[in-house]
């Protein structure tokens, strides 16, 4: 394999590790239920889908063919993590969890 393509290969893997550290580390310290959403969605979305796109690329160079089941796996991932997100948001706003003071106002009060 190229230098230049495990470089690649190596790039994706490394950004995707560090925004799925980043989203873990989120989960952990953000004070409530609303902010903590954030860390699992959007950060280790991306995070996942930094090392499947470097497993697609790997192996669509090693096996001279593309990679269609990685493909598959990013685009199922980038739709169904907000829409999951979404329908954990909107099943809070009607337990109506608390919002630790200083994040936000309670929407339900509107």
């Amino acid at each position: 394999m190229h230098p230049w393509i495990e470089a690649l290969v190596a790039l994706f893997l490394l950004l995707g590790s560090l925004f799925a550290l980043i989203g873990a580390i989120g989960l952990y310290r953000l004070p409530d239920f609303y902010t903590r959403l954030h860390g699992p969605t959007k950060a280790t979305t991306l995070g996942v889908g930094g090392m499947v796109i470097a497993s697609m690329i790997h192996f669509s160079v090693s096996e001279q063919s593309l990679s269609l089941h990685e493909l598959l796996i990013t685009l199922f991932l980038f739709i169904t993590a907000p829409v999951s997100c979404h329908m954990l948001a909107k099943a809070a706003l009607q337990q109506k969890l608390p919002i630790r003071p200083g994040t936000g106002g309670q929407p339900w009060e509107q």
